[in-house]
C-alpha cells in the first residue's frame, strides 16, 4: 500500500508543520494572556484586601454583580462621596474594582477610590493607591498632581519634589509648585536657626515675588526687622491682615512714619496719635475718620477667598483647602463694631 503521510521533504509536510506550529503558538499564547489576566486580577484583589473595613454599613458580599450595575454603582458612590459619607463610597468603590475585569474602568475606579481616601483624610491609603495606579499609567498628570500634595501633607518634601520631575518631562509648567515647595522646606526646617532662616526666606522672596504673602508671614514671626526691611507698600492689602495682629513690639515706627497707609492703620490701632491724611484703602480711611471724630469702637474682621474657586474661608491659607490652588488667596476686609 502506498505511504500516504506526506515525506519529510514534502512542501505539504512543511506548510502542515507551520499551521501546526502557528496553533501551538496561538494557544499558548491564549493561555498566557487567560493565565496573565487572572494572575493581575488576583493580585489586584489581594492589594485591595488591605482596603477593607469592617466600619462600613453597605453589604456587599452577597450582592451578585452584573454589568448594568456599573454605571448606577458609580453615581451612587460619587454621591456618597461627595455628602461626606466616605465610607460608603469607599465600599461600592472596593465591590466595583472587584468585580470588574478591564483594566480601562478599574484604573478609574481605582482613581476615584483614591480620591476618597484623599478627601477623608487616609492619606497613607491614598498614597498607596494613587501609586498603584502610577505603576500601570505612569503619565497620569492628575494622579502626579495629587500625589506632590499627599507627600506635601505629610511633610516628605523630598518625595514631593520628586513628582515634579515626570510633570516637568510631561510639559507642565512647575514652577510656582517648585517655588512653594521650597518655601515649606525651609518652613518645616527645625535644625535652621532663625536667622538663617529668615536670610533665606528673603533670598527666596527675591527669586519668587508672588510669596510675598507667606514669606511675610513668617519672617514676621522670625525676624520682624527683616520683614520691615522687604514691607512693599503697593502689597499692603496682601498683608493687612499680618500688619492689622502684629503686636507692639515688634512695630518699626520709622519705616511706619514713612507710609501714609501704615500710619492710617496704626492710627486706628491707637499707635499713631494724630491723623493728617488718608490712604486711599476705603476700610481704613472709614474707620479712621470715625475714630477722628470720636467714634473708636470700629474693628477689621478679615476673610479669605480662593481666586481660583472662589471658596471664602474664616482662617488664612497657603494652599486653598478646597481646591488645592496655592498662591490663591484674596484677603478681604469688613469694618464691624468691635466686640469689647
Amino acid at each position: 500500500m502506498e505511504h500516504i503521510l506526506p515525506k519529510y521533504n514534502d512542501p505539504l509536510f512543511s506548510i502542515l508543520l507551520i499551521v501546526g506550529l502557528g496553533f501551538v503558538i496561538a494557544v499558548t499564547v491564549y493561555i498566557w494572556e487567560v493565565y496573565s489576566k487572572q494572575k493581575e486580577h488576583n493580585s489586584l484583589l489581594n492589594f485591595l484586601e488591605k482596603f477593607e473595613s469592617s466600619e462600613c454599613n453597605i453589604n456587599t458580599k452577597d450582592l451578585i454583580y452584573e454589568e448594568h450595575m456599573l454605571t448606577p454603582l458609580s453615581t451612587l458612590a460619587k454621591a456618597f462621596e461627595h455628602n461626606g459619607e466616605y465610607q460608603k463610597a469607599i465600599e461600592i468603590y472596593l465591590y466595583l474594582i472587584k468585580n470588574i475585569n478591564e483594566e480601562l474602568p478599574q484604573l478609574e475606579l481605582m482613581e476615584h477610590l483614591g480620591n476618597t481616601y484623599f478627601h477623608a483624610g487616609f492619606l497613607e491609603r491614598a498614597k498607596t493607591i494613587y501609586l498603584d495606579i502610577l505603576s500601570k499609567r505612569p503619565r497620569s498628570i492628575y494622579i502626579l498632581y495629587s500625589l506632590e500634595i499627599i507627600y506635601e501633607l505629610m511633610h516628605d518634601f523630598n518625595k514631593a519634589k520628586e513628582t515634579l520631575v515626570p510633570l516637568k518631562t510631561m510639559g507642565e509648567d512647575t514652577t510656582s509648585l517648585e517655588a512653594f515647595l521650597e518655601l515649606e522646606t525651609l518652613i518645616s526646617d527645625k535644625k535652621m536657626s532663625k536667622e538663617d532662616k529668615s536670610n533665606k526666606l528673603v533670598e527666596l522672596y527675591k527669586l519668587y515675588p508672588s510669596l510675598y504673602r507667606p514669606i511675610m508671614e513668617q519672617i514676621f514671626r522670625n525676624d520682624h526687622t527683616k520683614a520691615w526691611n522687604i514691607f512693599d507698600e503697593n502689597r499692603i492689602e496682601d498683608i493687612l491682615d499680618i500688619l492689622w495682629f502684629l503686636d507692639n513690639e515688634k512695630l518699626d515706627m520709622n519705616i511706619i512714619n514713612t507710609y501714609e497707609s501704615l500710619k492710617v492703620l496704626y492710627y486706628i490701632k491707637g499707635i499713631e496719635d494724630t491723623l493728617s491724611h488718608t490712604c486711599g484703602i476705603f476700610s481704613l480711611d472709614m474707620l479712621a475718620i470715625a475714630k477722628n471724630y470720636g467714634y473708636d469702637k470700629g474693628e477689621l474682621y478679615f476673610s479669605y477667598i480662593c481666586n481660583n474657586c472662589r471658596h471664602t474661608f474664616p482662617v488664612s491659607f497657603k494652599r486653598c483647602p478646597n481646591c488645592k490652588a496655592i498662591n490663591s488667596i484674596k484677603v478681604e476686609e469688613q469694618i464691624a463694631k468691635a466686640t469689647t
